[in-house]
């Protein structure tokens, strides 16, 4: 009802029925992007392009700075441009070497480059730097790749020890429920979203803003 009258009142003042929608869809994405984050941020893909523009500036000025080449990487790998991003982490890779996030990142490029074995590999060894890295994403992105492998036995292994981890991130139960979905583990899958509710309800406030869009999503699959 109240949404109605809201609607009523816009298209009142502006005179417009499509302008009223308009506002309304504005204000709602706007709340969204403050408080449950569920529809994607139209201007990140500008402000990703911005900051690596900038990154790539800065490298000409300074060739060696491996902070600037690892943030570039990450762009690009959220771009989906994981050749170039693995380009520029095989260039600091002397200098990264003993980092298990850097390691975790290429052996995730390697994997987007179709070099399986060689990206297993690397992110096995992520994991024995440090078996918490990035959450446990590492065991995510190797099931993913054995997934499309058609490789599920594998791919549930590394899912399994996912699973068994003591995770605080609702993110990566979600994409364990989709990745169960894929391979037609539903039980398994509806499991992961309650976890991933669940993981939300216990966390600190701080943290509840950037893992909301996550445990709502899970709600819903869970619903289904």
């Amino acid at each position: 009802m109240g949404k109605v009258m809201l609607f009523s009142l816009l298209w009142w003042i502006t005179g417009n029925p499509f302008v009223a929608i308009l506002i309304i869809l504005i204000v709602l994405y706007v709340l969204d992007m403050r408080f449950v984050r569920l529809f994607p941020d139209v201007t990140k893909p500008f402000r990703r392009n911005r900051r690596l523009a900038a990154l790539k500036r800065t490298l000409q000025l300074n060739p060696h700075d491996s902070s600037a080449k690892m943030e570039a990487a990450r762009l690009l790998m959220e771009k989906g441009e994981y050749k170039e991003a693995l380009d520029y982490l095989d260039q600091i890779s002397q200098v990264m070497q003993e980092s298990a996030e850097y390691i975790s990142e290429r052996g995730a490029c390697l994997l987007k480059t179709g070099r399986i074995a060689e990206g297993e590999e690397t992110l096995l060894q992520a994991l024995k730097l440090n078996p918490r890295v990035k959450y446990g994403e590492p065991y995510l992105r190797l099931g993913e790749a054995f997934a499309k492998e058609n490789r599920p036995e594998k791919a549930l292994s590394y899912l399994e020890e996912l699973a068994g981890m003591h995770k605080s991130s609702a993110e990566v139960y979600y994409k364990l429920g989709k990745l169960y979905e894929d391979l037609k583990q539903k039980e398994k899958a509806k499991q992961a979203y309650r976890e991933a509710v669940d993981v939300y309800r216990g966390l600190p406030k701080y943290k509840r803003r950037t893992e909301r869009r996550w445990a709502l999503l899970s709600w819903l699959k869970g619903m289904g």
